[in-house]
């Protein structure tokens, strides 16, 4: 098999595709059935829980009708055939829902938890209208710290052949390497770290009140379990480890380390790992919406006890 292409490039034209084959299939179809639930089966009820998750599922749509690009691109051996635009657009977007999405998963922690451990104050003051104004920051704040992405995202060709790149950073003598590096942590920190600690600590709060509480019931109790067990999931299997790789990938480059291949395949893989918060984004909907958790998996005991009682 004669190919131009490193070890290292192989592992990542050959699995890229399928990756973002799969997640875009999965992402359109659970985002979509979430949104339309959400819009049909909450809309008497449109409360702060719902405003915030309506603009993840937007947040998720509009990045999932980008990966048919990246799947060309990968599928064609790394050579984007769309223009730098398309790639700037591309890289911002990806950049916007990935920080959209852990902003977003933040604000739901956070919502969590003051109505359940201040009740009476989120009775009191908590309105549908303030999540339209948290979501509205929410996407101006993401909005700005993704904007240097079209200012460094581009194209540039390969080392060793004519394919064109679509690449976060183009390596250039004349390229300020070390302002990209810096913006990449900026956002590890700020965007990752920062909203991971304000999620761990919403959630405990929520588990030491909730857990003891004999008031609450295994229902409502096994829906905090999900909620939790969603946010850990996501952070440990797509946001921090796409970070921490990335990271260690970028810094060996513009330091000019060897490039290990495993470092190399690492980020890759983060890369597909990043993607695949859209699609459990609907397991989190479903620990939050009855309408989604009946609808995905039907009534519990529960659901039918409740129902009874209100006939």
């Amino acid at each position: 098999m004669t190919n131009n292409f490193s070890a290292c490039e192989k592992f990542q034209t050959g699995a890229l595709p399928a990756v973002y084959g799969v997640e875009f299939a999965v992402a359109l179809a659970g985002n979509l059935f979430a949104l339309w639930l959400l819009l049909t089966k909450e809309q008497r009820n449109w409360h702060i829980g719902v405003v915030l998750s309506c603009n993840l599922a937007v947040s998720d749509l509009l990045y999932v009708l980008t990966l048919p690009l990246l799947i060309a691109y990968y599928s064609l051996g790394k050579h984007w055939l769309f223009g730098e635009a398309a790639c700037k657009i591309e890289k911002f977007l990806f950049t916007c829902n990935l920080y959209v999405s852990i902003f977003f998963i933040m604000a739901i922690s956070v919502n969590r938890c003051v109505a359940l451990v201040w009740p009476f104050f989120a009775r009191c003051h908590m309105e549908p209208a303030h999540a339209k104004v948290i979501s509205m920051i929410i996407w101006v704040i993401v909005g700005v710290i993704s904007s240097p992405m079209l200012k460094f995202a581009s194209i540039c060709h390969h080392d060793y052949n004519n394919k064109t790149l679509c690449v976060s950073f183009c390596y250039h003598p004349k390229n300020d390497a070390m302002s990209f590096l810096i913006y990449r942590y900026f956002l590890a920190v700020f965007g990752c770290l920062v909203p991971f600690l304000v999620t761990f600590t919403s959630y405990c709060m929520v588990i030491r009140v909730v857990w003891p509480n004999a008031n609450i019931t295994t229902l409502e109790k096994r829906k905090v379990v999900l909620l939790v067990l969603t946010a850990i999931v996501l952070y440990a299997v797509s946001f921090v480890p796409y970070h921490v790789s990335q990271i260690a990938h970028f810094h060996r480059r513009i330091y000019n380390y060897s490039q290990a291949c495993w470092v190399y395949n690492m980020y890759q893989v983060s890369k597909g790992l990043a993607t695949l918060n859209m699609c459990i984004h609907p397991i989190l909907y479903m620990a939050v919406f009855d309408s989604i958790r009946v609808a995905c998996c039907g009534n519990s005991k529960e659901d039918k006890f409740q129902a009874a009682v209100r006939k």
